[in-house]
């Protein structure tokens, strides 16, 4: 486990190095100076030296990993003197070593809780520094945990924080660098491993950071390791020696490399050499660590050196044991019985505190509620006259707003008629120039011809042909009744356009149903083959010539029956472009008198109308097809038009089959 938080103690004990260099006997000093100097002045300094809190900052750092007692020891020390001082940084630092040392002892659940106050403090002072390390100390942690996603969110956060131009904040983003890359070799993501790694090493050669050389090329050999890539391995763990020879890890990687392999010679070699490293610091740990490995190699080999190394083994573990981690539990538990008392005494300061503001806004509110009630009182009868007042002013407002939205409504109401109307009058238009195109073909294929008979009677007037110039004039009058008979046609189409785009006057008028039917009919459809040139569609009439004329208003029933000849026309061409050459399009118009009522059917055999939506296509701006083919308002002003007239609108359909619409008027 020691190996997992090697990095992260380095990342904390940079940062108290470059607040306060020295060695452990420098550190002592340091301490004991304090110490005098505080007792000098008698502890009347308003803020004692926060140095004296870095210093056991420091001394935590050292006996974190072997004497965790002491490290518990020095932290209380370090945590009481920063609250005392009201020292955030010395504060946050305390905790992020504490929470190392228990780390060490595989409490990793109080690690946690420690690192997160440590973040809390950071965050609540704002300071950057010690906010990066404890986010990437949560995230070594949570990494060692095997919790990775929460490993990678501290990480990434802490990354955010990093600064180039903040040259303690250069170290701390390579740490974390580091830290993401080890997360993924954990994980092992080796491609995601190897990327972050590098950009930790490149940070090293970049900023020239000494210290970290050993440790990135450490990483990235481990991780060529496990890629397979055995020699690669070797360089770099190789590399790495040349930067610190004595360094446990990097001997004791390369002796594991060198038994993987099946070079037990070498990987003796090389587990002697962290051994001694381990030895040369006292880290009783690491002696475990080695010593246990060499004992397993010389087991098959020198049963002899095997029984050596393990009572190496045995006398490191009672060492350590009886050295620091007996006491440690015991430290433990002091230290979480101070915090309790600590966090206990905050929560009842915060509790008076809060007591004491409740109390007086509580007094304040009750003066300002006086206040505020004798103002009311004095303000009561004045308040009361203007109130009236206000709202007699409210109430006429009200009503003048009430009459301009009714204006408003009917202005709009008619000009959303107008509007549909002008766009069926647009449907009009193109079938309308169909239509009229025929008689003015008539009418100057006659005058053509007149011409040419007049010439020819002038002629035979002069050579006295009175019997042929005779018989050539009547050919003339015949020709120009029938000018006068299309002339009349086209007069009369041109009438029932302008009738179609006049307001219509409401007024019933006797209508010939059956030609107001075929009439429209014809206009829809030319109009659409006028617009699409590939369209062209079957439609049938099944006239009841008893029917005769009705009282109806002739612009607004042609209206209606346009729109529903436009929609048929529709369906049947947009099933026509689904289906092909296999289905022939159809649209039938029928009238039918029964009793006292008039029907007119329009039926085709097109895509029919979805259950879902019968009951919307009465509704305003209600339509289904796309944008710009449509304003949603002809089937609803249709209705409006037929219950106008005392009749009814219904339609039958099935969905992909077709669909009837059934119009049904009172025949007096």
């Amino acid at each position: 486990m020691k190996a997992i938080f090697i990095s992260l103690s380095l990342l904390i004990t940079v940062s108290v190095t470059l607040a306060q260099p020295g060695n452990l006997d420098s550190l002592r000093k340091q301490l004991m100076v304090a110490w005098r100097d505080t007792l000098k002045h008698e502890l009347s300094i308003s803020r004692p030296d926060t140095n004296r809190v870095m210093v056991l900052v420091g001394l935590i750092n050292h006996y974190k990993f072997d004497i965790p007692d002491s490290a518990f020891f020095y932290g209380q020390q370090a945590l009481t003197l920063a609250r005392q001082i009201n020292f955030p940084k010395g504060e946050a630092q305390a905790l992020l070593f504490i929470a190392v040392t228990n780390n060490t002892l595989g409490n990793n659940s109080k690690a946690l809780e420690l690192q997160l106050k440590s973040l809390q403090i950071a965050d609540r002072n704002n300071l950057t520094e010690e906010k990066q390390q404890a986010m990437t100390a949560l995230g070594s942690n949570y990494s060692n945990l095997q919790n990775y996603s929460k490993a990678l969110f501290y990480l990434y956060q802490a990354l955010k924080l990093a600064d180039p131009n903040d040259p303690k904040r250069i170290v701390h983003m390579y740490f974390t660098l580091k830290a993401i890359g080890d997360t993924y070799l954990s994980m092992n993501k080796l491609d995601s491993a190897e990327h972050y790694s590098q950009l930790a090493f490149d940070h090293v050669k970049k900023y020239n950071i000494n210290f970290a050389w050993s440790l990135s090329l450490l990483t990235i050999g481990r991780i060529h390791n496990k890629k397979g890539e055995l020699q690669l391995a070797f360089d770099f763990f190789r590399q790495s020696l040349n930067y610190n020879t004595a360094a446990f890890e990097v001997n004791f990687e390369i002796a594991k490399l060198y038994q993987q392999i099946n070079q037990p010679d070498s990987a003796i070699y090389y587990a002697r050499k962290s051994l001694n490293s381990a030895q040369k610091v006292n880290s009783y740990s690491d002696i475990i660590t080695a010593s246990k490995f060499l004992a397993d190699l010389y087991q098959s080999k020198d049963a002899q050196k095997a029984i050596e190394y393990n009572k190496i083994t045995i006398a490191a573990q009672d060492t350590l044991n009886n050295f620091g981690k007996t006491n440690a539990f015991k430290s433990i538990t002091e230290f979480d019985e101070k915090e309790r008392v600590y966090e206990i005494e905050t929560a009842q300061t915060a509790y008076k505190n809060q007591t004491r503001q409740y109390a007086l806004l509580a007094g304040l509110g009750v003066f300002l509620l006086i206040a505020f009630i004798l103002f009311r009182n004095n303000r009561r009868k004045q308040r009361t006259n203007e109130l009236l007042e206000k709202q007699k002013q409210e109430i006429d407002l009200q009503r003048a707003k009430a009459e301009q939205t009714l204006s408003e409504l009917k202005t709009t109401q008619r000009q959303l008629i107008q509007s549909e109307k002008m766009a069926s009058l647009g449907e009009l238009t193109a079938g309308i120039a169909h239509e009229i195109q025929n008689p003015l073909n008539f009418v100057n294929n006659f005058s053509e011809v007149n011409k040419e008979l007049i010439i020819e009677m002038k002629n035979e007037l002069r050579s006295g042909n009175l019997e042929d110039a005779i018989s050539i004039a009547d050919n003339v009058e015949e020709n120009e009744l029938k000018i006068s008979h299309h002339g009349q046609r086209a007069d009369a189409i041109v009438k029932g356009m302008l009738q179609h785009s006049r307001a219509s006057t409401g007024k019933k008028e006797p209508t010939d149903i059956n030609a107001l039917a075929d009439e429209y009919l014809r206009l829809s459809y030319y109009g659409l083959r006028a617009k699409d040139k590939d369209f062209n569609a079957e439609f049938k009439t099944n006239f009841d010539e008893s029917i005769g004329k009705i009282e109806v208003v002739p612009q607004d029933i042609g209206r209606v029956l346009l729109n529903l000849y436009n929609n048929a026309f529709y369906s049947v061409s947009e099933k026509k472009k689904q289906l092909g050459e296999i289905y022939e399009p159809l649209v039938l118009v029928s009238t039918k008198r029964s009793g006292d009522k008039i029907q007119i059917r329009v039926r085709d055999n097109g895509n029919g109308i979805p259950q879902k939506l019968l009951d919307k296509i009465y509704q305003p701006f209600f339509t289904t097809k796309p944008t710009g083919q449509g304003t949603g308002l002809g089937l609803s002003l249709s209705y409006d038009i037929i219950k106008a007239h005392g009749g009814e609108l219904k339609v039958e359909t099935k969905d992909g089959e077709g669909a009837e619409f059934i119009i049904q008027l009172p025949s007096a």
